[in-house]
């Protein structure tokens, strides 16, 4: 069985959900199930989404997934440009590569549907073996992403496991 058979059969995933609001109960979190069920469909191993203050919460959220070394690491929410919408911010220092093509695609997705999809502000890239991708925090804009994500996920497990296809 190659790496990636290996990430996508056995390999676990962890979901961020940046919200304020949903963190403190005022609203149901509509995201996070979409992002866990896209994963198990996939054939990762999804824990339930951690919900979590956008801010430094999202950093620490983040830091203690990764030290689990999951094969994929999805965010959403706190990718605009509101006071609060620090999830690029708190990502980005954990990025070793960026993949900034990733960000472009969902960019380029959402702006098919609507013009405020220029203002995500998003990180795509790698902390070792782990892809992590920030996705905007509506379900629509989750949806636009999961898109673009669908058709390169395996490949991208793969390349980041050290395997070579293409």
């Amino acid at each position: 069985m190659s790496a990636c058979e290996q990430a996508n059969s056995l390999g676990a995933a962890g979901v961020v959900i940046a919200s304020t609001r949903a963190a403190l109960g005022v609203y149901e979190d509509k995201t996070g199930p979409i992002i866990a069920d896209w994963l198990s469909e996939h054939g990762f191993d999804t824990g339930a989404p951690v919900v979590v203050p956008d801010g430094p919460s999202v950093g620490s959220a983040l830091r203690a997934l990764l030290s689990q070394r999951p094969a994929v690491v999805l965010t959403s929410g706190g990718t605009g440009l509101s006071p609060t919408d620090e999830t690029p911010e708190m990502t980005r220092p954990f990025l070793e590569r960026e993949i900034p093509g990733i960000m472009e695609a969902i960019r380029a997705a959402g702006l098919a549907k609507t013009p405020m999809a220029a203002l995500s502000r998003g990180y795509a890239g790698s902390n070792g073996r782990t892809l992590i991708v920030n996705l905007p925090g509506s379900p629509a804009g989750v949806m636009d992403g999961l898109a673009v994500l669908d058709p390169i996920i395996k490949h991208l497990c793969e390349q980041l496991s050290g395997g070579n296809g293409h």
